[in-house]
C-alpha cells in the first residue's frame, strides 16, 4: 500500500513539473513576441504565438502583475514593462557589449548614418545595439530585430569569418538584388574575407544599403558584427568602400575593448561574460 501511494505521488509531481514547464514556455513565447511587435493587443499576440486569446490573456495578466508588460491607457494595448527593461539592461552589462557603444557612436558621427551591432542566432542576425542617424532620411533597426544572414551585411561578415560550415540558408529572393544561390553566396563570402568588410546593396530592403565588419576573437573568428546603414542614394559604391575601411577600424577597436584579442582558443560568445569582471 505505501509503495502504491509513493508511485501515485511521483506521477503527480512529474505531471505538475511538465505543466509548469509548459506554462513557462508559453510565457516566454508571449514575451518574445514583443521583439518584432513592440505594442500589441491580446488578439495580436494570440495570432503571433498560435495560442487561444483566453490563454494569452491569462499569461499577459500574470506578466502585467509582475511588471514584465504594461498596458497603455490610451490604446489598451500592451508593451514590455520596466521589469523586462531591467533584465535587458542587466543582460547587456553581463555580455559586456555596452563597452562597444562609444565606438559605435563615433562611426555613427563620422558617417552620419545609423549603426547596428549584432550576433548570429541560427540563420538570423539579432540586433543588440543601435545608434540612430541624425539624418531625417534614415533607416533604423531596433534592438531585438532579426535579419536573415544571407541578405545582410552583418550576416555576411559573421559567416565569412566563421569557423563552422555554412548553415542551411533559405535563399529565397527578398528583393531583386538578393543573392539566391549557394554558389553565388560562397563567392560573395570569399570577397568579404579578401577585403575585410561586407556589403548589402538593397538585398534585404529595397533602397537601403549597408556595410558590415566582423568583430573577431583571437582566432580570427567572428563573434559579432557591426553595420553602417543608410538610404542607397547616399550609400554609393565609392562611399561604401570608404565606410568599409572605417568599419574595419572600429570593429578592431571594439574587439580590443571587449578583450577578445586576449581570449584562448575555442572562444564561444558566452565567454564575453568574463570580460565584465576584468
Amino acid at each position: 500500500m505505501p509503495s502504491k501511494k509513493s508511485g501515485t505521488s511521483t506521477g503527480r509531481v512529474e505531471s505538475n513539473a511538465g505543466a509548469g514547464t509548459k506554462a513557462i514556455d508559453r510565457a516566454l513565447l508571449v514575451l518574445s513576441s514583443f521583439v518584432d511587435a513592440p505594442e500589441q493587443g491580446i488578439t495580436d499576440i494570440a495570432q503571433r504565438v498560435d495560442m487561444s486569446p483566453s490563454t494569452v490573456h491569462r499569461i499577459v495578466r500574470a506578466l502585467l502583475q509582475n511588471g514584465y508588460v504594461e498596458q497603455s491607457q490610451e490604446t489598451d494595448r500592451y508593451h514590455l514593462g520596466h521589469a523586462a527593461h531591467v533584465l535587458g539592461e542587466r543582460a547587456r552589462e553581463t555580455w559586456g557589449f555596452d563597452r562597444a557603444l562609444p565606438m559605435l557612436e563615433r562611426i555613427g558621427s563620422i558617417t552620419g548614418e545609423s549603426v547596428n551591432m549584432g550576433v548570429a542566432d541560427g540563420t538570423d542576425v539579432v540586433v543588440l545595439l543601435r545608434i540612430e542617424s541624425v539624418q531625417p532620411l534614415r533607416f533604423d533597426q531596433p534592438p531585438g530585430s532579426r535579419i536573415s544572414m544571407h541578405c545582410s551585411s552583418m550576416g555576411k561578415a559573421l559567416l565569412a569569418f566563421s569557423d563552422a560550415a555554412l548553415p542551411d540558408l533559405d535563399f529565397r529572393p527578398i528583393t531583386e538584388t538578393t543573392i539566391t544561390s549557394k554558389k553565388d553566396f560562397e563567392k560573395e563570402l570569399a570577397e568579404v574575407r579578401e577585403r575585410g568588410y561586407s556589403t548589402d546593396d538593397g538585398e534585404s530592403i529595397e533602397g537601403v544599403s549597408c556595410v558590415g565588419a566582423p568583430i573577431l576573437d583571437s582566432n580570427g573568428v567572428a563573434v559579432a558584427a557591426i553595420a553602417v546603414q543608410g538610404p542607397s542614394v547616399r550609400m554609393t559604391a565609392e562611399r561604401r568602400a570608404a565606410i568599409g575601411d572605417q568599419a574595419i577600424a572600429i570593429a578592431t577597436e571594439i574587439r580590443e575593448a571587449l578583450g577578445l584579442d586576449k581570449f584562448a582558443p575555442g572562444l564561444a560568445i558566452g565567454s564575453l561574460r568574463s570580460t565584465t569582471s576584468s
